[in-house]
């Protein structure tokens, strides 16, 4: 299942720094503000899941993933494990004008960061 996070909206230059994130592309939209956090390696789960404007962190580097991210309207998406995509994952990426970064920590350990950082669930539980 999407797990998702928000109580805050975060910048996407403070998500790719408390990831310690590499930029793929979208540096010139840093400024700009995702308003939740989801994690999935299903696509499915996303399409059922995730909310306008969030990130979405996953393992997969599949161009489905660009796909349902237009299709959701992520705000931004990391990949997870510092898997590097594809150079056609980032062409769709910039195509489809969604913002890409990569960190070096798991999906579990990503989402925990950024739970530490104010990022909270969907009913607003800790």
């Amino acid at each position: 299942p999407l797990f998702c996070f928000n109580a805050m909206t975060m910048k996407i230059s403070e998500l790719k720094d408390i990831l310690k994130a590499e930029i793929l592309w979208g540096k010139d939209q840093l400024d700009n503000v995702v308003v939740a956090g989801g994690a999935a390696d299903l696509m499915d789960d996303v399409l059922a899941a995730a909310a306008k404007g969030c990130a979405l962190l996953t393992g997969v580097t599949t161009d489905h993933v660009i796909r349902t991210a237009k299709i959701v309207g992520v705000g931004a998406i990391v990949i997870v494990r510092g898997k590097r995509p594809p150079s056609e994952f980032i062409k769709m990426a910039e195509a489809f004008e969604i913002p890409l970064m990569v960190t070096d920590y798991s999906l579990f350990v990503a989402c925990g960061r950024l739970y530490m950082n104010g990022i909270r669930g969907l009913d607003g539980s800790w």
